[in-house]
């Protein structure tokens, strides 16, 4: 067989291996997904700051109906009110954080929202662990922390700070920051909806986080692709045989 013919072939396999490899970026777009937030003035011992997050949708089956954020050490959680979030989702205050969710959101639309802080801590950075819950039961964990300049799969959004301004002091606390008045906060979240959030993240423990399927279907297109560059290796040595 002369390697007129055998053009054609190694054309066909490589067409085939492009497309696997379309097919692993479309794959692996779900892993991309995250959780991130940005603030008005990021600065150690800014006051009145506005926080805004964004949780990336990656259900292909159900919208985003709740998310559950863990506060880090120096913003209480009757330190921030609620600026701006979908339509009818409202902040309920929970023993270190707070949930803030309503009625489903379309699938496949971002979460996105914001709060207002009193004063940001004096810290280098902060991390907000969160949970995703989605209308069907789904739930996302985005709480692990980068350490060393690794990757990890599910980041939690992390805030990094600068300097304090010069003259910036810690405020006193506010009066809803006495135990008395914090007291009903905490209790009145027990029976929100914050509730089967944390216990939903709790049995999500053990199971996969969001994104984890798509590291197998990545593992099985590149076994394809290894099997189509084997078989042009093959069909190359066997053309030659016959030349």
């Amino acid at each position: 067989m002369n390697s007129s013919r055998t053009r054609p072939r190694l054309r066909s396999l490589g067409a085939a291996a492009v497309g696997a490899l379309a097919v692993v970026g479309v794959s692996a777009g779900p892993a991309a997904a995250h959780a991130e937030v940005t603030a008005s003035d990021a600065r150690a011992l800014a006051e009145n700051v506005t926080l805004s997050f964004t949780s990336e949708a990656e259900s292909e089956t159900a919208g985003i109906a709740e998310l559950r954020v863990v506060l880090p050490k120096g913003i209480a959680p009757d330190a921030l009110t609620l600026k701006d979030a979908p339509k009818d989702w409202g902040l309920t205050a929970t023993a270190d954080g707070y949930s803030i969710g309503g009625p489903a959101l379309a699938t496949g639309t971002d979460a996105e929202y914001s709060v207002t802080v009193r004063q940001l801590p004096d810290e280098k950075s902060l991390v907000f662990k969160t949970l995703e819950t989605y209308g069907d039961g789904k739930v996302s964990r985005w709480i692990e922390v980068p350490t060393g300049g690794e990757k990890v799969d599910n980041p939690a959004p992390v805030l990094e700070l600068k300097a304090a301004a010069p003259g910036a002091r810690p405020l006193a606390p506010g009066p809803s920051a006495t135990p008395g008045s914090a007291a009903p906060s905490v209790q009145s979240s027990a029976a929100s909806p914050s509730a089967p959030v944390a216990s939903a993240g709790a049995r999500a423990a053990g199971a996969e986080d969001g994104g984890g399927g798509a590291g197998a279907v990545f593992g099985a297109i590149a076994a394809v692709l290894l099997l189509a560059a084997a078989g042009a290796f093959w069909w190359m040595r066997r053309d030659r045989g016959r030349a």
